[in-house]
């Protein structure tokens, strides 16, 4: 106000001050808005707008914001202190080219010496800062009465003094310049030279003044609005002080700074604004007042700044966001002053204070208050996006479009001040939030993020409409079935590949009757398979429920797991054998690699001897039920013994293999390689081979061939196949004539046999009598086959066939499988109902 309103005027004249001031309120009144809306939505704490943000946007956003919140304080506190020392020296420092002063003007001037009255008067801002911020809300009244009488002096002075010369002497490279100013009083013409702008050179720094780095200065004189929030933890009801004393400051400034702007520019002309910025004491009808007034607001400003830099630094060290770094500053005073937070802002402003002068931070001082003000409205922004409903304010003054304006106008204006700088306040912002985002502990604050993508998840579902689904988009969305992690990690892991960026579901089954409980069990376990799912790293979300059986339960999460259009179309099961079980989970890279014991509350593992929690036929029963429920299933066995990390980072040649058996091994009399079920099996061989560790393993397609049935063609009609699906697979040709010659042996004889069922439709009826007809030589046979063929595979795929209609033979058909899959290490028996390839583009 008293230092640099001239120099704005001065520089810019009337209309582009009046526009300065315009922008410069435009932005601090759409930020107060925001400001005033967070600060009555809750309990506020130490840390200003630090607090709002942290608590509105999450700890990341906060922290970093915080830093340079604080940084812009501290700026900002050595920005004042340069300004009062610029004062001191203007009214008692040695004039320029004289060796030896005069009278009062006994100070000498140059760098260093500034410098050294710089340190001076900020240890005395610290003095009282450390007494506390009780001792500086008191005295801060007392200013305000001073500043006050002085502001009514210079108005009166521009009625009262008739019109003089005031001399000026300005230092140069060569020794000193003398020029004059003139006060004219009222004057129309005065008025008219002053309308437009004209930037000159500034001569406290020698640099060419422009729009944007005058607007720069002039920001600095209105950043004092957040001076208020700042010492939220200091005031006793900042919810009520806050809206109400920041509002009236913004409309009494943004006042007085006009006014005083028209009698400028009708009294005084440009010379005078431009070459002698404390040219107010010159003109006042009493110039001590003035030299008082410019003192105690500078002072106030300063220690206003440094109060308000200790006090953030305080809640970020009481945060806990930036560990031990931080950790000198939570120490406090028996009356609860932050004493170390005051002393580590104070050493921070001494450094600031090696820039010499006020115009040269003032881009930067600026720069950083933008950037916190955008942050500010940003959060009120995001608040008010995410439709919470304990967002209620009880200010109600402001909507989304205010929060907007001030964001767009906050950015706008930090790269038409500096570019550079405002590009590397983002750099170091956007460090910030990575380093915070990495390294700092979970907080119970509550995430934005999470309130904003609830709201777009939830629009986007609704937009997700099943009657739309093509064939071309179809990908895997997968419900796997757990019933103890430690027996499964590898399992999850696997499954984790084979979803390509669809929906996976971990499912869990708890055998208990929620009418004879006293509260729901699953509640305490949910901490534990998130933990589990975060440890393992996969992309998974959890479903737990409560049934009677194993049956009842996967049925229940068939029918409800999912939204919308995200809901599974493949079931994962383990597969049902008498292996005893392995706590892979404690061998589990995720956690054999972590310095803290497991934090996962899962029970051990089953003994060998003990019962299983379900039967043979409860287990196929689940299988037919999926079926009938049009879900595509796949049975998994020995996947435990799969070592990923082995198996495709090692360097020996040749590359890992994918075998891929798109043949119903145990139905040679219907082997068809275009089925539906065979194309299914086909596609989650390649979704495996393409996710991304999987890339370097080699599809083997098996082509199962009997003599006299032109095993060639066959091959050439597959590969075409494979070519029309985008699929590279190698093809194998296998004679099985000597298998297959098992199976008619057997089927000889036997009524209602194959011959009368092969024009039924595969996929839609069930063959009966087809399980008791293949016998377990064959199948036994059948798995030999599959075992010779080398080198050993990775994984297989192998054709599962549906179930038995006769529930009778549930435990033959769960024979069979095991028979043909024993020995065969990581398989996957696959069986798929629905149409999941396209060769359209």
């Amino acid at each position: 106000l008293f230092l640099r309103l001239g120099f704005v005027v001065g520089h810019a004249g009337l209309y582009q001050a009046l526009a300065m001031f315009a922008v410069a309120y435009f932005i601090i009144g759409m930020t107060v808005l925001s400001v005033c809306a967070i600060a009555t939505n809750g309990a506020l704490d130490a840390g200003g707008a630090y607090y709002m943000i942290s608590r509105a946007l999450g700890p990341e956003f906060g922290g970093s914001i915080g830093i340079m919140f604080f940084l812009a304080n501290v700026c900002g506190s050595a920005l004042y202190v340069l300004g009062l020392v610029e004062a001191v020296v203007d009214s008692f420092g040695i004039p320029p080219g004289q060796e030896a002063g005069a009278g009062i003007h006994v100070l000498p001037q140059s760098y260093w010496y500034e410098l050294l009255y710089g340190t001076v008067l900020l240890a005395l801002c610290l003095l009282v800062c450390l007494v506390g911020a009780s001792i500086y809300a008191k005295a801060t009244f007392l200013i305000f009465l001073i500043v006050a009488v002085v502001l009514g002096t210079i108005l009166v002075s521009f009625f009262a003094t008739r019109p003089l010369e005031v001399p000026i002497r300005l230092s140069n490279g060569n020794g000193t310049e003398t020029d004059s100013g003139s006060f004219t009083g009222f004057s129309l013409r005065t008025l008219r030279d002053n309308l437009g702008g004209k930037y000159e050179v500034d001569y406290t720094t020698g640099q060419m003044m422009s729009f944007s780095s005058v607007f720069a200065v002039m920001f600095n004189g209105c950043t004092g609005i957040m001076a208020g929030s700042n010492m939220s933890g200091d005031l006793k009801r900042p919810s009520y002080s806050i809206p109400r004393g920041t509002i009236s400051a913004v409309l009494f400034t943004y006042l007085v700074y006009n006014l005083l702007a028209f009698l400028m520019c009708a009294t005084c002309n440009r010379t005078l604004l431009q070459k002698d910025y404390g040219f107010l004491r010159d003109i006042s009808i009493f110039p001590p007042l003035v030299t008082v007034g410019i003192y105690a607001a500078t002072l106030s400003a300063a220690m206003s700044n440094l109060i308000g830099a200790s006090r953030i630094l305080y809640a970020l060290a009481r945060d806990d966001l930036f560990g031990r770094a931080l950790a000198l500053a939570k120490k406090t005073s028996a009356s609860g002053n932050p004493v170390m937070a005051v002393i580590l802002s104070w050493l921070v402003v001494q450094v600031v204070l090696f820039s010499g002068k006020l115009n040269t931070i003032a881009s930067v001082v600026t720069t950083f208050f933008l950037l916190v003000y955008a942050t500010v409205n940003l959060a009120c922004l995001a608040l008010e996006w995410a439709s919470a409903p304990n967002f209620r304010p009880t200010f109600r003054y402001f909507t989304w479009h205010t929060c907007l304006l001030g964001i767009a106008g906050c950015c706008v204006m930090m790269f038409l001040i500096s570019p550079v700088s405002a590009s590397a306040s983002l750099g170091f912002l956007l460090l910030l939030l990575l380093a915070l985002h990495y390294l700092s502990p979970s907080s119970t604050w509550g995430y934005i993020s999470q309130a904003l993508i609830f709201h777009q998840v939830r629009k986007y579902l609704l937009m997700l409409d099943v009657r739309k689904d093509h064939v071309k988009f179809w990908r895997p969305q997968m419900l796997l079935m757990v019933q103890n992690p430690r027996g499964s990690a590898r399992l999850i892991d696997f499954v984790n590949d084979l979803k390509k960026s669809g929906l996976y579901v971990l499912g869990h089954v708890e055998l208990q009757d929620l009418d004879m409980l006293p509260s729901d069990p699953l509640q305490p376990q949910q901490e534990s398979w998130l933990s589990l799912v975060d440890k393992l790293n996969v992309k998974a979300f959890v479903s737990l429920t409560l049934a009677p059986s194993v049956r009842h339960g996967v049925r229940q999460l068939l029918f409800t797991s999912g939204l919308g259009g995200m809901r599974p179309n493949t079931l994962v099961l383990g597969f049902y054998d008498d292996e005893a079980p392995q706590d892979g989970l404690a061998r589990h890279p995720a956690f054999t690699s972590a310095r803290e014991e497991l934090p996962l509350g899962f029970p051990p593992l089953r003994a060998p001897t003990a019962p299983k929690l379900l039967s043979a036929r409860e287990y196929v029963g689940i299988v037919a039920d999926a079926l009938k429920m049009l879900r595509n299933v796949l049975l998994a066995r020995q996947l435990e013994s799969l070592d990923k990390a082995w198996e495709l980072r090692r360097a020996a040649s040749p590359p890992p293999t994918i075998h891929v058996w798109p043949v119903n091994l145990l139905r040679p009399d219907s082997a068809r390689y275009a089925d539906t079920c065979s194309l299914f099996l086909l596609q989650m061989a390649c979704v495996l081979n393409m996710a991304r560790a999987w890339r370097r393993a080699r599809l083997r397609l098996f082509l199962c061939v009997e003599a006299g049935t032109m095993p060639h063609a066959q091959e050439e009609k597959l590969r075409q196949l494979l070519k029309d699906l985008r699929i590279q697979a190698q093809i194998q040709l296998v004679p099985w004539d000597a298998i297959t010659r098992l199976h008619w042996q057997t089927c000889q004889g036997c009524p209602g046999g194959p011959a009368e069922e092969e024009e039924e439709e595969e996929g839609v009826v069930n063959f009966p009598t087809n399980t008791a007809q293949v016998s377990d030589e064959y199948v036994c046979a059948a798995n030999k086959l599959v075992l010779e063929q080398s080198p050993a595979p990775t994984v297989r795929f192998l054709y599962l066939p549906r179930p038995p209609a006769d529930t009778s033979l549930y435990p033959l058909y769960l024979h069979q499988l095991e028979l043909l899959t024993r020995g065969l290490g990581p398989t996957v028996l696959v069986h798929g109902v629905s149409a999941v390839t396209s060769t359209q583009l």
